[in-house]
This record gives structure tokens, sequence and C-alpha cells, in this order.
């Protein structure tokens, strides 16, 4: 089993939730529901580790929360 790293947002006119994986440029996936938004990422990279046998290109390091002047 391997382990990646999912970035979610929520957009705010439709509800869907969004996901893409870093790792992997251009997997992007979105659902109405966190559980079925899951199921779509394993999905997504499940088809490019097949497929392309692709390895990731970027590792997650985190979020920052950046301040701009009013």
């Amino acid at each position: 089993m391997r382990t990646f790293t999912a970035i979610i947002e929520r957009c705010l006119v439709t509800g869907h939730y969004v996901g893409h994986v870093p790792a992997f440029p251009g997997t992007c996936t979105q659902a109405l529901t966190l559980d079925e938004l899951h199921h779509n990422l394993v999905e997504v990279i499940t088809l490019v580790l097949e497929d392309e046998d692709l390895e990731p290109q970027t590792e997650f390091v985190g979020t920052l929360t950046v301040s701009t002047p009013s």
C-alpha cells in the first residue's frame, strides 16, 4: 500500500469538493461528498500508476497562510 497526499477544497458556488494530488500534476477530481471524493482520488491515482507507471514528481510539504496589506 502506498500513501499520497491530496489537497481538498470546496467550491463555494457548487458545493462540490475538489481534490488533486500534487505528486501527479493533472490529477484532479470532484464529488458532492468527502467519501465519494476519497473514492475518486483512489481511482485516479490507481489509474495513473497502472497506465503510465509514473513515480511522484513532487512531495507535499505543507500549507502556508499568507497575509497581504489591506
